[in-house]
């Protein structure tokens, strides 16, 4: 188990100086270290302000504010950044000039509320997933951009994360699937498995709890909360779909039963007594874990398994490797049904669609990022 991030929110606005982030950044170094000095690994720390239309109003104010915000955080040593979700469709086209002028920036775009979907910002957001793909060698810049359906503030998670409110907090979010795979590895049977799985977490989070609880009260950023959700990592020991194959018989993942592990993770860690944020659920990134790539390239599940899977676990649609020639109808129709599971269930979710120049179904990926595993890309 590792720390993925220690994410710190705060308010920015355009009398905000350097020096005031410096304080605010300088702390969220101080508590990677505090971790740290506790023995823990702690992978990234990153920062978000609260939606960029709150301190914006033109495209040239963003771009300069996005440049200025990325050579603040290279000169403090946080590895990324998130300027938050726009709501006006008018903002959505500007999307591909921010992740053009950035390398360490992520924003967002929201496509429904809990009432209603957003039919035409989800259009514009299918074109702006077109136009990112084309940003980067591999479609790779669509890693920083998502489309959120109710995402709430402090989500320590990227692309998701925004902040909200006056005071800067840090939230925390862990690489954990390994917690899973060795309680589904050793357990008997399926009941068992989610008590052994309920105490391994709690017995694993109090601690991390504990000492976040504790730098919060002689610091500058107040803690937030945990998201408990299990994040995967590309490590076949400690992939999610190893662990629901270890612990049915003669099954794969995506296969009859997934559902049924799937909700029992998220009720499990839902369940958790402890101070939450974020999503609070099982995610299943497809190019995030071993056994998920593996299985995608075994044609074992599709696009609609996942989203099915997302209606009683996590994140939604995540890291999900697309033809190049993808039409924008094909990607509205995705996003759509992304948005209509999350009204209609309240819950967040968010879609990371990742369209690759020049590759078509059954294709692998040739992506050389450390925390990628190379999988084929999926039909639609």
């Amino acid at each position: 188990m590792k720390i993925r991030t220690i994410t710190t929110g705060f308010h920015y606005h355009p009398e905000f100086t350097k020096q005031q982030f410096d304080i605010v950044s300088d702390a969220t170094k101080n508590a990677k270290k505090w971790f740290e000095d506790h023995q823990y690994d702690v992978q990234t720390i990153r920062m978000s302000t609260q939606p960029w239309e709150s301190y914006t109003s033109t495209k040239k104010e963003l771009i300069t504010t996005v440049k200025k915000l990325e050579k603040w955080m290279h000169l403090q040593s946080i590895d990324y950044f998130n300027i938050g979700p726009c709501t006006q469709k008018k903002h959505i086209a500007w999307i591909p000039s921010v992740l053009k002028n950035c390398s360490n920036g992520f924003i967002t775009a929201s496509i429904c509320d809990k009432k209603d979907i957003f039919y035409e910002h989800i259009e514009q957001v299918a074109h702006v997933i077109k136009e990112n793909a084309l940003l980067e060698p591999q479609g790779f810049a669509n890693l920083r951009f998502a489309a959120l359906c109710n995402i709430s503030p402090h989500t320590p998670f990227y692309p998701a994360s925004f902040h909200e409110g006056e005071k800067p907090r840090f939230d925390i979010g862990l690489e954990n699937s390994d917690l899973v795979y060795n309680v589904f590895s050793s357990a008997s049977s399926i009941k068992s498995a989610k008590k052994d799985l309920f105490d391994e977490l709690l017995k694993t989070y109090k601690p991390i709890e504990k000492l976040a609880e504790e730098f919060s009260k002689n610091n500058i950023i107040c803690y937030q909360g945990l998201d408990t959700s299990i994040s995967t990592s590309i490590d076949k020991h400690e992939s999610i779909a190893y662990a629901f194959e270890h612990l049915i018989p003669n099954y794969h993942f995506g296969e009859h039963g997934t559902l049924t592990l799937a909700k029992i993770i998220t009720d499990t860690i839902q369940s958790l007594p402890l101070k939450k944020t974020g999503y609070c659920g099982l995610m299943l990134p497809v190019l995030e874990d071993d056994g998920l790539a593996l299985r995608n390239n075994e044609q074992r599940f599709s696009i609609a398994d996942l989203l099915l899977f997302s209606a009683v676990c996590g994140t939604g649609l995540d890291t999900i490797p697309l033809p190049g020639n993808i039409s924008v109808h094909s990607l509205t129709q995705i996003l759509t049904d992304v948005a209509s599971l999350s009204v209609k269930l309240q819950k967040p979710l968010s879609a990371r669609l990742m369209p690759i120049p020049g590759k078509k179904a059954g294709d692998m990926t040739e992506f050389t990022f450390s925390y990628f595993k190379n999988s084929s890309v999926m039909a639609y």
